[in-house]
């Protein structure tokens, strides 16, 4: 013997019907704290947010930063002038 049952109902009217808990409010609870979470998130993001964070030691590490830099690219120039004029000898 074989039965079926179909039952039309919303999903929260089958919650109600097999007896679970209400989980609207908690739901609503716990988006507000991630909504929350994501705007301070979002908020970090800012350019000088985000300076402050890789730049701790502000301007003396910025300053060591282009010093660096500026001796890398003059050092990759000199080296491609060095190489200009060994290809002409």
């Amino acid at each position: 013997m074989k039965v079926h049952i179909d039952i039309d109902c919303t999903p929260e009217e089958a919650r109600t019907l097999f007896g679970l808990p209400d989980v609207k409010p908690m739901q609503a609870a716990l988006l507000k704290d991630v909504e929350e979470r994501m705007r301070k998130a979002l908020a970090s993001t800012e350019p000088e947010a985000l300076m402050k964070m890789w730049m701790p030691l502000g301007i003396q590490s910025f300053e060591q930063w282009q010093n660096f830099l500026w001796s890398r690219f003059t050092g990759a120039a000199d080296k491609t002038e060095k190489e200009e004029k060994k290809a002409k000898e």
